[in-house]
């Protein structure tokens, strides 16, 4: 008998149901599709400068627990209706995390927070979370870091990420350009601007790849490209933060020179607070400023936020605090919301300005 050669690393294959059995499962409503088409070509309209308010993704470093989540998100949906002028608020809502070495991969892959990996219960909660979402009357965003699970929940998505580990891949390019949905690509983690410019001009165009249909079947995909691209300044292991009217005139000119929209989208948080969540608050007191002052790349801004300020450690068997971050510490929905405020007040005089 031959020796066997594939799959000798492979301890377990368990079958994965196919996208369109769950969304057949958990289907996507009239009004709940009304609210992804409409915030998707509102994102549109803010990208093309049409509508001069700035897009705000907020929300969890991560979602661990689709009740608090949920909470989140209802307790948010009344502030963003209040600031509705001059913002556009989109809740994150991440359930894939990537590890450097080990720990903790999301919701998707580990729900149970306890090894089991079932990742088909991920899967349900993760769609049955956003659906509640945007019942609730607030769009959602989130960042794609597998290729293939995007299928199982786009549909539900108004805005979507690509991060900096993967910015660089082709595979997340080619996917970007077949995306529904407006992207943020964010700079590479040492700082450097140049590969997430080439991957929003790459994203325009239109690619030719492996994946799966929404049945579940492997297929090649043929995408139209995606004009909707922007770079997420998020800060550099090199450069340091990126935030400041310097870096937001290189991005400018960076942009301006591939041909594309200078559209900036500033992430307050990971290296543009240096891991350090309460310094998000003056981050975003500066990106108010350059708004203020007439600074028309600036399309947005990110925040992480929680119903409770910092990060706890997860251990089996330990109680988790109720709506506190189990991976990057957050700001506290109390703290979130002056900055919020700040943000608006600095659109409307941007607005008022131009007037």
């Amino acid at each position: 008998m031959r020796k066997p050669t594939a799959d000798l690393r492979i301890r377990t294959a368990r079958p994965l149901l196919s996208p369109a059995i769950l969304e057949e499962d958990l289907p996507l409503t009239e009004p709940g599709a009304s609210l992804v088409d409409a915030t998707r070509h509102v994102i549109g309209e803010i990208l093309a400068h049409r509508d001069d308010r700035l897009l705000a993704i907020v929300g969890p470093c991560s979602i661990h627990d689709p009740a608090a989540a949920l909470d989140y998100a209802r307790r948010l949906k009344a502030v963003a209706d209040r600031l509705a002028r001059d913002l556009l608020v989109v809740m994150r809502v991440y359930f894939e995390k990537p590890r450097t070495v080990v720990g903790w991969k999301g919701l998707l892959n580990d729900p149970g927070l306890d090894g089991s990996f079932q990742v088909h219960t991920g899967l349900r909660l993760a769609r049955k979370l956003m659906l509640e979402i945007n019942a609730a009357g607030l769009p959602v965003g989130t960042e794609l870091l597998d290729p293939t699970l995007r299928q199982y929940y786009a549909d539900l998505v108004s805005w979507s990420a690509i991060r900096a580990r993967t910015t660089e891949s082709q595979i997340h390019r080619e996917l970007a350009s077949g995306l529904s949905m407006p992207v943020g690509f964010k700079n590479r983690t040492d700082g450097d601007l140049q590969v997430a410019v080439d991957a929003i001009v790459s994203a325009r165009h239109p690619h030719w790849f492996p994946s799966l249909t929404r049945e579940g079947a492997p297929a090649v995909l043929a995408t139209t490209g995606n004009d909707q691209g922007h770079l997420v300044l998020r800060g550099g292991s090199v450069t340091g933060p990126n935030f400041s009217r310097e870096f937001v005139a290189q991005a400018r000119a960076l942009l301006t020179a591939a041909n594309v929209p200078a559209n900036v989208l500033i992430d307050c948080s990971h290296g543009n607070s240096g891991k350090k969540y309460q310094q998000q608050v003056p981050v975003a007191a500066e990106v108010a400023a350059q708004v203020a002052g007439g600074e028309r790349a600036i399309i947005g801004f990110m925040l992480e936020s929680n119903l409770v300020g910092g990060s706890q450690r997860h251990e089996l068997g330990r109680p988790l605090t109720y709506g506190q971050s189990i991976t990057d510490a957050c700001l506290s929905l109390v703290e979130t919301v002056p900055v919020l405020e700040n943000l608006a007040r600095a659109a409307a005089t941007r607005r008022a300005a131009k007037a």
